[in-house]
């Protein structure tokens, strides 16, 4: 458990220094250049993210279990993760649906984390999708209150495409058919269903 822990620390403490401490984010960059800022942001959530993965890994070899959730749970996360892929890749495909949700990639997180803690009664899939689900939120909200730093926008960088929508629609729902039917299998070893 304490894998999991380290790595949530490291990842989401690395993804929070814009909503706790955005004045010591930007006087990082400005000594020391984006690309080093970049780099070692980089470089910190992937460590963050395989302390995150082997955590949990062993953490489901030997559960804590602290509930055990009501069978139609499942069938309301299922439905929660319906808008995630195409929410995921709204946020690199602008258009209407990245417009309406101003993040379509927090609230993806926000709609994944929340559909699995639904799903799952065991103390580190509380921690991890727990963690995720409060780091999503209070991104938001700091977004809100966050100004907006000189040569940047908070719309989208991209043009909006005349297809975008429908193709975040269309690929996200096939990569959740694809979840739902062999991928979540193959790369987490539990079967959604």
């Amino acid at each position: 458990m304490s894998m999991l822990i380290l790595g949530l620390v490291i990842f989401l403490g690395v993804h929070a220094t814009s909503i706790f401490a955005p004045a010591w984010r930007n006087a990082q960059v400005a000594a020391r250049g984006e690309a080093v800022w970049k780099g070692g942001y980089a470089l910190l959530s992937l460590i963050g993210l395989a302390l995150i993965v082997y955590g949990y890994g062993m953490a489901r070899g030997n559960p804590v279990v602290l509930y055990e959730p009501p069978a139609f749970l499942r069938h309301v996360a299922w439905t929660l993760m319906l808008p995630v892929f195409p929410l995921l890749l709204a946020a690199y495909l602008p258009g209407r649906i990245s417009a309406a949700t101003k993040h379509p990639m927090l609230l993806a997180v926000k709609l994944w984390a929340l559909a699995h803690l639904l799903a799952n009664g065991d103390l580190a899939s509380l921690l991890l999708f727990g963690a995720f689900l409060a780091w999503a939120v209070a991104d938001r909200i700091s977004l809100k209150r966050r100004p907006v730093l000189p040569g940047t926008s908070r719309a989208a960088s991209a043009p909006a495409g005349r297809y975008n929508d429908a193709m975040a629609i269309v690929a996200g729902l096939g990569l959740y058919a694809a979840f739902l039917g062999v991928l979540h299998v193959w790369l987490i070893g539990v079967s959604p269903r």
